[in-house]
């Protein structure tokens, strides 16, 4: 059976293993794989790790590239905390950059974010229940500090997730690529570049007590771009060529040629 979305959109019932999509529960070498990850990330993502990544990575010195050029590295890339495809990154973002395009058309800026755009959780307070493999967390040093593991940690109610740190990966760089390239893209596709895999924040609410308004404003795209996000995923290719251009028009307008990486 399927379901409907906004504007239209069909929501597969499983995922292209024959499993309800994100049932990290599910028997398959596949999740397997996925649980490792998830073991690795959660008993090293600790506060001062991040502050370090973030000074390393963040200095934007490595290279210069074109958004395009960095998708296109994609094509070699598959993502290991995933439990719904095993195809490479850029089939992934091109399938959610095409379904929610036909859906918001006029929304040229989020077609662009769902191009660019494992899980992600804030570090520097108490691990939320909520965030999958939580278990995994009992190994990580912050657990029992209790300079980290209580509900604020370092942080402050209403504080805001600008002021807060975020586990190291993928989203968190290219977040960070975007705004110190000076992308025009709005507050929202920014929001949504850095938390589309904040899962704990827009599926189960938690950490609510670290938002401001400007996050809960920017949390209503956010929920609209994760059905697009999840339930795209499809063993069907899209043809890059073709959607190429409309891409490449979208990139220039939001961002500059060359970026700093």
């Amino acid at each position: 059976m399927e379901k409907m979305v906004d504007g239209g959109f069909v929501v597969p019932e499983t995922n292209s293993f024959g499993h309800r999509f994100r049932d990290y529960d599910a028997e398959s070498e596949r999740n397997n794989t996925v649980e490792e990850f998830y073991s690795m990330n959660h008993t090293s993502q600790t506060y001062d790790f991040v502050k370090k990544m973030r000074e390393e990575y963040g200095k934007l010195g490595r290279m210069e590239m074109s958004i395009w050029e960095a998708c296109e590295l994609l094509n070699e890339v598959v993502d290991e905390s995933d439990p719904d495809l095993e195809e490479p990154q850029i089939q992934h973002l091109l399938q959610t950059a095409d379904a929610i395009r036909k859906d918001y058309p006029q929304q040229d800026w989020v077609h662009l974010t769902a191009l660019i755009h494992g899980d992600t959780f804030p570090v520097g307070c108490a691990f939320h229940e909520s965030n999958v493999h939580h278990k995994y967390f009992m190994g990580n040093p912050d657990f029992n500090n209790p300079k980290y593991n209580t509900k604020y940690g370092v942080y402050s109610q209403g504080c805001g997730l600008d002021n807060v740190l975020m586990s190291w990966g993928s989203d968190e760089y290219m977040f960070l690529v975007a705004k110190k390239n000076k992308t025009t893209l709005p507050s929202a596709g920014l929001f949504i570049i850095r938390y589309h895999s904040f899962y704990p924040m827009h599926k189960h609410g938690a950490y609510s007590y670290l938002m401001n308004e400007e996050d809960k404003e920017n949390l209503k795209w956010l929920h609209i771009f994760s059905k697009y996000d999840l339930y795209s995923k499809s063993k069907l290719g899209v043809d890059v060529e073709t959607v190429k251009p409309y891409h490449l028009s979208l990139i220039e307008k939001y961002f500059p040629a060359k970026l700093k990486w």
